[in-house]
């Protein structure tokens, strides 16, 4: 009786362990092919960006201590980031803050009124706005995306892909990473699924690996100079005490305002 109930244990222990480690396995395969997907439908897709910009559209001119940009925004396709990012301009939040964050010729990082990047005032709602990804914006050279703030979600949640991410006032303007490598070209316009957008990314330059991870809300259309410029600046050598590692010449947003697009 005593080697029969010994044997029974090892076996249900055995069971035990099996269905644990089967569950860990299969959490990992799902979070492993589903982590950052989207669906992109290649024949309906418009790449918005790089068409004529639309009479009377939304758009928003910064003025840096290096230059101006000119973006034009998409409400329709990133509203509530959109709508964020306006009620903040008109509120004056964006004058007088910082680039607190640059990668080399990649993308600055700005819109905080400290200059290690941190926030502060009584803010909370404007760092809850859902991510919002959409085929028809990609992360070009000039697109103005939002940093991601925070994920709500507990383990069953990240699961089953049921996370909720939210963005802030923080922006990005990016430049691009480099394609002149042509190895590095022919493998992107491999894995790309469209050569329409290989093509544009190529062209534009620009940084394949945010797509559909960010929200892009805006394109720049004049001042690229002076994205590139501010993204060459030489970058201070270890990163602050929130993690980032800004400019060693201190830049600024001056300021920025609202505008309508018209060709004229």
């Amino acid at each position: 009786m005593y080697k029969k109930s010994k044997t029974l244990s090892r076996l249900g222990i055995f069971l035990v362990l099996t269905s644990v480690i089967s569950f860990i396995v299969f959490y990992l395969v799902v979070m492993l092919s589903s982590q950052g997907y989207t669906y992109v439908d290649v024949e309906t897709m418009e790449l918005v960006q790089t068409q004529e910009i639309k009479e009377g559209a939304p758009v928003a001119v910064i003025e840096t201590t290096y230059g101006e940009i000119r973006a034009v925004l998409y409400p329709e396709y990133a509203p509530k980031t959109v709508e964020n990012f306006i009620a903040l301009v008109n509120d004056g939040y964006y004058d007088d803050t910082y680039v607190f964050e640059q990668k080399e010729d990649v993308y600055f990082a700005a819109g905080t009124p400290n200059a290690d990047g941190s926030l502060s005032g009584n803010r909370e709602t404007n760092e809850l706005v859902p991510l919002e990804t959409h085929q028809n914006l990609w992360p070009f050279k000039g697109a103005l995306c939002v940093m991601n703030t925070t994920v709500d979600g507990g383990f069953f949640d990240r699961l089953f892909q049921n996370v909720k991410t939210y963005t802030g006032s923080r922006f990005m303007v990016l430049g691009s990473v480099d394609f002149s490598d042509e190895e590095f070209v022919t493998q992107f316009r491999e894995a790309s699924g469209s050569e329409e957008l290989a093509d544009a990314f190529v062209s534009r330059g620009g940084v394949p690996n945010f797509a559909q991870q960010l929200t892009v809300f805006g394109q720049a259309y004049e001042g690229i100079d002076v994205i590139e410029e501010i993204c060459a600046a030489e970058i201070q050598a270890e990163t602050n005490v929130a993690g980032y590692t800004p400019p060693v010449k201190e830049c600024k947003i001056l300021k920025i305002t609202m505008e309508e697009y018209h060709a004229e």
